[in-house]
Parts: C-alpha cells; sequence; structure tokens
C-alpha cells in the first residue's frame, strides 16, 4: 500500500464495526500490514487458491 494514510483508509472502514465476523483486506502487497484484527492478504495468492480466508 502506497502509504500510511492508504493503510490508514482501507483498514479504517472496518474500525466502526464491533461484530465477531472475521475482517480482511485484499491488496496487491507481499507485506503483512494485520492490524487490530483485521487480516491482509495478498490478492493474487488468494485468487491463485494459495491462501485461504477459511469463511464458514
Amino acid at each position: 500500500m502506497a502509504g500510511k494514510e492508504t493503510i490508514e483508509r482501507e483498514f479504517g472502514a472496518f474500525k466502526p464495526i464491533s461484530d465477531a465476523s472475521p475482517k480482511y483486506v485484499l491488496s496487491l502487497d507481499r507485506f503483512d500490514y494485520l492490524r487490530d484484527g483485521i487480516a491482509h492478504i495478498n490478492i493474487v495468492d488468494f485468487l491463485l487458491g494459495k491462501q485461504d480466508i477459511n469463511l464458514p
């Protein structure tokens, strides 16, 4: 993600949601930006089946 502002925007969208549902941010970045219980997943790995999000 381009910078702190982008990271705050993408992850900040989930902050008002206080339920127990898993939350994910998908991007092209290879770095793990996990924060506040919100998972970060590389979208290419996800689409190729290399990473699963374990939906019920």
